[in-house]
């Protein structure tokens, strides 16, 4: 359903064009990446559910789309995945690969993926990341609502 509101969004506007940036290999990618390494990176965080392989066997199944990922990155100079910046499939995918990430974040800096590393490091720290994961005090009964104003650059 994310994906069914991200394409409704960029539809109603897509400033940054991110619809149009290589909409075949976006399609290929994130069906790969909510298929196969989804269910890897399940697998991995939760290895002990999973107790008929060790938890290193499912990392190497989501490394498989990690080194498809690096790939992609050396072709656009390590920017973003279909083109020259970020666009739907960067946005798309990158929240599950920070999952991966956060199962050993030890590992994933000594693994053999710079510009994985690079690209989501530039995702994360990123002005519109960012702005959006904003933390908030929580919210009580009684509190004035939090109403910001949100406009994307």
């Amino acid at each position: 359903e994310s994906l069914d509101v991200m394409h409704w969004a960029l539809q109603q506007n897509d400033p940054d064009c991110w619809l149009q940036a290589n909409p075949e290999l976006t399609e290929n990618l994130i069906a790969i990446n909510d298929g196969a390494f989804k269910q890897a990176l399940d697998h991995y965080k939760y290895f002990t559910r999973f107790p008929e392989h060790p938890r290193e066997h499912y990392r190497e199944q989501g490394e498989d789309f990690l080194r498809q990922l690096e790939d992609y990155l050396a072709e656009n100079h390590g920017s973003a995945l279909t083109g020259p910046s970020p666009a739907l499939a960067d946005i798309a995918i990158f929240p599950f690969v920070r999952q991966f990430v956060s199962a050993d974040p030890e590992w994933f800096s000594r693994a053999p993926y710079p510009r994985v590393q690079a690209w989501l490091q530039r995702l994360v720290m990123g002005d519109l990341f960012l702005r959006v994961m904003k933390k908030y005090p929580q919210w009580r009964a009684g509190d004035e609502p939090i109403i910001e104003n949100w406009q994307a650059d």
